[in-house]
């Protein structure tokens, strides 16, 4: 659903130049230096991007889900740093209060995430409960007026920069499963909670996770989301099927960078006295490249428009944050070879973006959970 087309045209052109003239400049330096400079985050901020799919009563832009997949595209097509720390504030890092909130948990906190004020972090993921979420050991036991959390949260985006922390734990210990799980806001500085060193990845510089740590952490029982256990895992699968068709509209601009890159490319380095572009399988390369972009962005689109219409969309997220990101894997390794030697070299860029598009396949669910997700909906209409 698009609003006001013209006022979306010009949303996406404002942030189609400020990836193309501000951090596309910046890749080499934010890949060298693993930080984003701070005149970029100040930005980000004028530009609204923090709140993008915020509220607009709480100070975010409102965007649709529609509207949220195209600028995704074009965040997407620079070094997937630069959107991962705006991407909390307006997905995970903030949908469960705005999904499931309490009036005054909104008030409290959505106003800052949306001004970039605080940085929102998602801490699902433990050591022993990443893709089986139901299985998390973390637990928040009630104390008065508190809940007393004791746990540890792994690979959490944003977690060193984070002003706040959505965290699910488990509120009873004698249910099983997803049902004993409850979602809680923790701030940062809060006495209990620590951060582990960040972590060195294969990709993503300038993108930082972490361990976070809980140890006696107390947390005013008023930071329950929703103020009823219980239903954080819930809330958590609401959260990632934004969420995955967000990584999925993402995918599909880093695609479309990297296949830019490669046909300008081939367009210009000369191999038997012509173009490499001249040769059919060069050509072939680059034409299942564009097919298979063209593709995702349909399903994308069609998602979106579907979530917005009001439709469940579980499966079609699924299907699309499955296809979109291994088919920008797909994308990466043509384009490397399309480079040929020079693909292997640092100095062209295309050997970091196949690094960095990697993560793509695994975070906000892996490729085999979405297969798993695609299946039982499929076995479910037929009764099975």
């Amino acid at each position: 659903m698009i609003r006001d087309p013209e006022t979306q045209t010009l949303l996406e052109d404002s942030v189609r130049r400020f990836v193309r003239e501000a951090l596309v400049p910046l890749e080499e330096q934010v890949a060298e230096t693993d930080q984003i400079p701070q005149e970029i985050v100040q930005q980000m901020k004028e530009l609204g991007l923090f709140g993008l799919s915020l509220p607009e009563e709480y100070g975010g832009l409102g965007i649709t889900m529609e509207e949220e997949v195209r600028l995704a595209m074009e965040l997407g097509q620079t070094s997937p740093a630069f959107r991962s720390l705006i991407g909390t504030n307006n997905g995970i890092g903030s949908q469960g209060i705005v999904i499931d909130g309490t009036p005054e948990q909104k008030q409290r906190y959505l106003p800052r995430l949306a001004a970039g004020e605080l940085i929102g972090s998602f801490a699902l993921t433990e050591p022993e409960a990443g893709s089986d979420a139901g299985s998390l050991k973390t637990t928040a036991d009630k104390d008065g007026d508190f809940y007393v959390l004791n746990g540890t949260k792994r690979f959490i985006t944003n977690a060193p920069h984070a002003g706040i922390f959505t965290v699910m734990a488990r509120t009873s210990r004698e249910l099983k499963g997803a049902s004993a799980i409850s979602a809680f806001i923790v701030e940062a500085g809060t006495p209990g909670l620590s951060l582990g060193k960040i972590d060195k990845k294969m990709g993503q510089k300038g993108a930082h996770t972490c361990d976070v740590i809980f140890e006696n952490c107390r947390v005013p029982a008023a930071n329950l989301i929703g103020g009823k256990e219980g239903v954080g895992f819930k809330t958590a699968m609401k959260v990632l099927d934004k969420g995955r068709l967000h990584i999925a509209a993402v995918a599909t601009g880093a695609a479309k960078r990297m296949l830019r890159d490669a046909v300008a490319y081939a367009s210009q380095r000369k191999q038997f006295g012509r173009p490499i572009a001249d040769f059919q399988l060069v050509q072939g390369m680059l034409a299942d490249s564009r097919a298979e972009i063209y593709a995702a962005e349909c399903m994308v689109h069609d998602a979106a428009r579907r979530r917005d219409a009001g439709e469940n969309v579980s499966e079609l997220a699924s299907c699309s944050k499955y296809f979109a990101t291994e088919m920008c894997c797909r994308v990466a390794d043509r384009a490397v070879q399309v480079h040929g030697g020079a693909g292997y070299i640092s100095e062209y860029g295309i050997e970091r973006f196949y690094r960095d598009v990697r993560l793509f396949r695994l975070y906000e669910g892996t490729s085999q959970i979405q297969q798993i997700i695609i299946a039982k909906h499929l076995l479910k209409e037929q009764g099975n």
